[in-house]
């Protein structure tokens, strides 16, 4: 059995460019999938997000028409409420990352408000990378790529192909004009090649142990990508 550290935003907006905040959080499929993929493996999750505080859920995301109903939508529902990790999360600043196996990102628009510049986990970020654990992180998750600098300042992600939730699925879902940046072209910006599949079909790029995913329909295939690098 492995233990897989699941860090996930701490907040419950995102700021726009006008000032507003949209409200959001974690995306619920992006973390009730591998959720599920991973425990029925019988493998252990830990949570931690900023600070050790309960991670906020996007209302959005437990929405009828975005689980492909409202009996898909309640079962996400009811799978969130039995995540009792999500109600006990540890503080990022407390993680030692040799106590984990794994590293899992989820996303939601949480990240692009804190993790995004978020040091500590800039911090994680680098350390999984060197040490070739595996590292998930799908959708807006890669927003805190943007935060794992090294010490010259470049992106330790420089150089790696990965997926991203992109500015075309930002423009679709009616937030690229109000944004103050856009995940896919900062990014790319760092230096980090996102490979951009259609949107909002599963899309999983894997370079050396990073498995990333561009959407919330990629999660399951992303954790079944991670699953095979932990056995």
């Amino acid at each position: 059995m492995s233990k897989i550290l699941f860090v996930l935003t701490g907040v419950d907006h995102w700021t726009l460019a006008d000032g507003t905040r949209h409200s959001t959080g974690y995306w619920a499929e992006e973390a009730v999938a591998p959720y599920q993929r991973f425990r029925a493996e019988g493998h252990e999750i830990v949570v931690a997000t900023p600070g050790g505080v309960v991670p906020t859920v996007d209302r959005g995301s437990l929405a009828p028409e975005v689980n492909g109903g409202q009996e898909a939508a309640d079962e996400t529902a009811r799978a969130l409420d039995a995540m009792t990790e999500l109600k006990n999360p540890v503080s990022l600043a407390d993680v030692d990352l040799d106590d984990y196996d794994a590293v899992f990102y989820p996303g939601g628009h949480g990240p692009m408000e804190d993790l995004a510049v978020d040091a500590v986990s800039g911090r994680l970020l680098v350390d999984a990378l060197d040490s070739g654990k595996p590292l998930g992180v799908v959708c807006h998750g890669p927003a805190a790529l943007l935060a794992a600098t090294r010490e010259d300042g470049t992106n330790a992600f420089a150089g790696y192909r990965i997926a991203a939730f992109t500015d075309a699925e930002e423009t679709q879902a009616g937030l690229a004009g109000k944004a103050k940046w856009l995940l896919q072209s900062r990014l790319v910006e760092a230096g980090v090649h996102v490979d951009a599949g259609e949107p909002w079909a599963p899309h999983v790029v894997v370079d050396r142990n990073v498995v990333t995913g561009q959407n919330p329909a990629s999660s399951a295939p992303l954790a079944a990508e991670l699953l095979k690098k932990l056995s």
